[in-house]
């Protein structure tokens, strides 16, 4: 190991400072940076960011994003200047791909939430929506079918490769 918890200094930065990764891999929706700005309002930060010697974002786009949701000036980063930019591609990388190896215990899932949600706490402070909780079945709408259109109207077509447009038939 590198180097130890006391290694750990937390900075506040203001936002503008830090630099997002031009190259980063990850697409994070527009659900994803709501879920994390209701997560930093609720229980403040509790992660910080990740740069390199430079300014650039390591770890915590998602973070970045939401805080610039929020309006906040300043945010807390980590400078991880011991980092090679070979090993700081790589943590971008791995911190990321780490957490999708991991699943839930659908039982201990169900137990968390329904105790949450005895005690009146708003589970989408959780990162939960509603469809997404176990043993509770989405609401849907009840639509008439009269009121759906028919899908008869044909509209020109473009190839995505070279451009050619046409009419499906």
């Amino acid at each position: 190991m590198q180097n130890s918890v006391t290694d750990l200094a937390v900075e506040a930065w203001p936002i503008e400072r830090v630099r997002p990764y031009e190259g980063n891999p990850r697409i994070i929706p527009e659900a994803a940076i709501k879920k994390v700005a209701a997560s930093i309002e609720t229980y403040g930060w509790r992660q910080p960011l990740v740069v390199d010697k430079e300014g650039v974002l390591v770890v915590g786009h998602a973070r970045l994003l939401a805080a610039k949701r929020l309006g906040l000036t300043h945010v807390p980063v980590h400078v991880a200047a011991d980092l090679t930019p070979e090993q700081a591609r790589a943590y971008r990388l791995a911190d990321n791909r780490t957490g999708e190896e991991s699943r839930w215990n659908p039982d201990a899932l169900d137990f968390e939430l329904r105790e949450l949600g005895a005690v009146g706490f708003d589970l989408k402070l959780a990162g939960f929506d509603p469809v997404e909780l176990p043993g509770e079945p989405p609401q849907f709408e009840t639509v008439s079918f009269d009121a759906v259109k028919p899908l008869d109207e044909k509209k020109a077509v473009a190839c995505p490769n070279c451009g050619h447009r046409f009419q499906p038939s």
